[in-house]
C-alpha cells in the first residue's frame, strides 16, 4: 500500500512541475488584418508539443465559438480577441503578455 502512496505522491509532484512549465511560458497577443480587412487574433510564445497547442487551440475556439488554427507554433483565432482570450489563457495557467 505504500508503494501506491509514493507514485501518487510522485505523479502530484509530476504535476505540479508541469503547471509551473506552463507558467512560465509568456504569451503575446496581437492581431492581423487578413484577406478583405478580417482580423485574426495570434498567440506566440508557446513551449509545447504540437499537440499540447492544438488542445489549448481546440478549447480556446470552443469556449470563443470561433474558427482557428495551429501554424508554425501559434494559435491563430478568427476575429479580434484580445479582450477575452488572456484570461481564458491565464485560466488555463499561461502568463499572458498585453
Amino acid at each position: 500500500m505504500a508503494d501506491e502512496d509514493d507514485l501518487d505522491d510522485l505523479l502530484d509532484e509530476l504535476d505540479s512541475q508541469g503547471d509551473l512549465e506552463t507558467s512560465q511560458q509568456v504569451l503575446s497577443i496581437r492581431t492581423e488584418s487578413r484577406r478583405y480587412d478580417k482580423p485574426v487574433t495570434i498567440i506566440e510564445g508557446f513551449d509545447l508539443t504540437k499537440s499540447e497547442i492544438e488542445s489549448t487551440a481546440s478549447d480556446l475556439k470552443s469556449s470563443l465559438g470561433t474558427g482557428g488554427t495551429v501554424d508554425e507554433g501559434r494559435i491563430e483565432l478568427q476575429g479580434d480577441h484580445r479582450d477575452r482570450v488572456p484570461d481564458l489563457l491565464r485560466d488555463r495557467g499561461f502568463d499572458v503578455r498585453e
